[in-house]
């Protein structure tokens, strides 16, 4: 073949680098995944994420895993069925969040409802409350508008939530790239290729980024008395100075590294600052699932080890984030039992 026959998209280069590889089998301090999904939402068939949990309890004993926050529980039913499977069923082992049905507020006392809900949820024994990236992009109220994260709604729910002493973690827009225009300067086409909906750079119909990352930061500062997390290393992985930014300014704000190893790996030293700066603040989590034996290993050589130019995606053709390699954080030990467990056991009691 020609060289000048290959596509792009046809071009899976392999790493011609010889570094060194530097296994972690276990953490450094048994760990909890504060980001991870067990229940119904998110399969297409509407069977459990998690086919078999003792299998899982398996994977997590293997790999120091003592526990694993299933961000999946909804609300109702919902959220009974997955403390029945999970938390009631091994003690634990599994803390379940909540989410909350936003289509209430197409209702003209949506707030209302919204916190009767909350509090609902909070009686049966969930945990803490997730809120996802819909807020913001798609949610809309009675009259068609469309929510902001800072909504006056948005913050008496999350203040109640501090009241009843459980903590919120949020997702806030996305990855940077997907909110700019899809061209040849954009880093994630290839995984934008793939999932078109992911794209939010139509002006018309959603806000910037920036835009979202404001609002999520005013959200933060209006419920000081609650603990929230963002999620994906504060909803801007790109951005950590920013990150940083808000830290400083909210003392329980807080963010979780899950799914975002390719971000931090292209900037391990930044982020080396980061978790120096706020040991307190940053959480081991890994929105991996289902939640597997391999994907745990790789975050801890990436948080422990000095290994360099490695891959984040093992097996993938092209790496679904971007196509970089990555190198680990090395991180100082003494902050490692913050981040892996420490952290998560005050913000869930």
């Amino acid at each position: 073949m020609d060289i000048d026959d290959i596509l792009l998209r046809d071009w899976t280069p392999r790493s011609m680098m010889r570094a060194r590889e530097t296994a972690r089998d276990t953490p450094h301090t048994p760990c909890v995944d504060i980001h991870n999904h067990l229940g119904r939402w998110l399969t297409a068939d509407g069977d459990w994420m998690i086919d078999d949990v003792d299998a899982l309890l398996g994977v997590m004993d293997a790999r120091h895993v003592e526990t694993i926050v299933n961000l999946d529980g909804m609300w109702g039913d919902e959220l009974e069925a997955n403390l029945e499977r999970y938390d009631r069923a091994h003690p634990g082992r599994f803390a379940t969040f909540c989410q909350l049905d936003w289509s209430l507020l197409g209702e003209p006392d949506g707030g209302a409802l919204l916190l009767r809900l909350l509090e609902d949820s909070a009686r049966r024994g969930a945990r803490g409350v997730k809120i996802w990236k819909n807020l913001g992009l798609e949610v809309r109220d009675a009259s068609g508008a469309l929510i902001s994260p800072d909504d006056p709604r948005v913050v008496a729910l999350v203040a109640r939530a501090g009241e009843l002493g459980i903590p919120v973690l949020i997702h806030t827009a996305d990855p940077i790239a997907f909110f700019e225009p899809l061209d040849a300067h954009n880093e994630r086409l290839d995984e934008l290729r793939g999932a078109r909906d992911w794209w939010f750079g139509d002006r018309a119909r959603h806000p910037d980024f920036d835009t979202l990352l404001d609002a999520h930061a005013r959200l933060v500062r209006a419920c000081p008395d609650t603990d929230i997390i963002g999620a994906h290393l504060g909803c801007a992985a790109e951005d950590l100075d920013r990150v940083s930014a808000l830290m400083d300014e909210a003392p329980r704000y807080h963010a979780d590294i899950a799914g975002r190893m390719a971000e931090l790996g292209r900037q391990p030293r930044r982020f080396a600052e980061l978790v120096a700066r706020h040991p307190d603040r940053i959480l081991f989590g890994t929105d991996i699932y289902p939640a597997g034996d391999e994907q745990y290993r790789l975050h801890y050589r990436f948080l422990e080890t000095a290994d360099e130019g490695f891959e984040y995606a093992p097996g993938e053709p092209i790496p679904p984030q971007g196509r970089w390699a990555v190198s680990a954080a090395s991180l100082d030990p003494a902050l490692l039992p913050a981040l892996y467990r420490d952290n998560a056991r005050r913000l869930l009691g």
